[in-house]
């Protein structure tokens, strides 16, 4: 079934007609050489920051890059928002208000691709433990695209009016980076705007690809952290204790129940206990203990029935087990993000920028609604009739959907220790070209 939607997707889009907007026909040529004479540097750019990655919260030395970069562009930059995220504005006469998004950070994996610029690097985390980091998804070429965007729209400004912002975010991997810099006061050093874009790569397209496509694209997400409470003592004496191993034992059972029992099967929803982290010794019954759920829907009464359910079986377990009221277990959201959705006008729209400026050929269908979550729409959760945009970046080898469609078979995907871009000279320097022609569109001075 995936396969016909595959193809049936990509039938229609070669039959679109490119039609060639007045707006793009003088500037396609000038945004596409700008982003070829970057290619050298971008690509230099990648591997470095491919070999240097940096965890959720951490991007020290990536914001420095990106600010550094960006101010000698002439941007305006405002840097330490949510910790370290970066947000740099280019004001260029009266118009809309356009934003553009990268994602900064790494994740915990250590990566196997056997690269000569692979990531070889470990960090030391909060618990004393030590993780290998990795751009296991891509965040290294996002950042490189954004500093490529940034020099294309200075150098075309003639071409737009309008004011464009551009966010350098951290922590995507967490779900929170982009809340924890509107918390920070993000909209108190740059304008709200109107429409925000985000573009992420993706190895199931081809390098020199894009697409776009209509409704929903990813799942809502949330991260929650459950506290069990007990009574711990010896383990030769389970009778003088309330465990909390069993417990949780019981929770991470009863929680299966919840997607396949209580929700609408029409109605996408996943709920994955991702760590169970209670007791360390053998023989030692502990006091307490945490699981670390994260759920993915595309509906908010499909996650507050999520949310509802969790509660009342880790409270019945609770309570069964004998825990006192005082000691019931809590509940924590640390990441939350709504789903990505592509208004249907807006995606026809940039369907139909894209082909005339990169040519049809350079269009793929975009895949499926997928469960996979993405936070970049929280940076405008609050602004009213704020629209958001959300572009897939091929990154993947040539033949990658003909051998998709023939085996079955996909390459490694996102956070994958083998996830590669397989030529980010073409991949990056396709999405500057890319991104920026949907800024000038969105910015256009006519």
């Amino acid at each position: 079934m995936l396969k016909n939607l595959h193809r049936a997707a990509l039938a229609a889009v070669l039959a679109l007609t490119a039609a060639t907007t007045p707006a793009l026909a003088d500037t396609t040529q000038r945004v596409n050489q700008l982003a070829e004479a970057q290619a050298d540097r971008l690509v230099s750019t990648f591997k470095h920051l491919h070999a240097n990655p940096e965890l959720g919260f951490q991007e020290t030395e990536t914001a420095k890059q990106v600010s550094k970069r960006l101010k000698k562009l002439g941007y305006q930059v405002h840097t330490g928002i949510g910790g370290t995220g970066v947000a740099a504005v280019l004001k260029n006469g009266d118009g809309p208000v356009v934003m553009f998004r990268s994602d900064m950070d790494g994740l915990p994996v250590k990566e196997d691709t056997g690269l000569d610029y692979a990531s070889r690097k470990q960090v030391t985390l909060d618990d004393g433990s030590k993780t290998h980091v990795a751009h296991a998804c891509g965040h290294d070429a996002h950042v490189s695209w954004l500093l490529g965007i940034a020099e294309v729209m200075r150098e075309t400004r003639d071409a737009w009016a309008g004011t464009l912002v551009l966010i350098a975010q951290p922590a995507e991997e967490l779900i929170q980076g982009a809340q924890a810099m509107v918390d920070d006061g993000l909209y108190d050093r740059v304008p709200k705007p109107e429409l925000l874009i985000s573009a992420h790569v993706f190895p199931v397209w081809p390098a020199g690809t894009v697409a776009v496509r209509a409704g929903r694209r990813m799942a809502g997400s949330d991260q929650l952290d459950v506290t069990l409470h007990g009574v711990g003592g010896h383990g030769s004496s389970p009778q003088n204790t309330v465990d909390p191993v069993v417990m949780g034992a019981r929770s991470v059972m009863a929680y299966q129940t919840i997607v396949s029992r209580n929700v609408d099967p029409q109605k996408p929803a996943v709920l994955t206990v991702g760590a169970s982290q209670i007791g360390e010794a053998n023989n030692v019954i502990p006091d307490n203990g945490t699981l670390k759920l994260n759920l993915r829907w595309y509906e908010k009464p499909v996650r507050e029935q999520m949310l509802d359910a969790i509660k009342r079986e880790t409270n019945g377990i609770a309570r069964a087990a004998g825990v006192a009221d005082d000691k019931m277990p809590e509940y924590t959201l640390k990441g939350y993000s709504e789903p990505v959705y592509n208004d249907e006008a807006l995606a026809e729209q940039a369907q139909q920028t894209l082909a005339a400026g990169l040519g049809k050929e350079a269009l793929m269908p975009g895949f499926p609604p997928v469960m996979g979550s993405e936070d970049f729409p929280m940076l405008v959760a609050g602004i009213e009739d704020a629209r958001t945009l959300f572009m897939e970046v091929g990154g993947g080898a040539p033949d990658v959907m003909k051998k998709y469609m023939a085996t079955g078979e996909l390459p490694p995907m996102n956070h994958n220790p083998k996830f590669e871009i397989i030529n980010p000279r073409l991949a990056i320097t396709t999405a500057v070209k890319a991104n920026s022609l949907l800024l000038l569109e969105a910015l256009s001075a006519e």
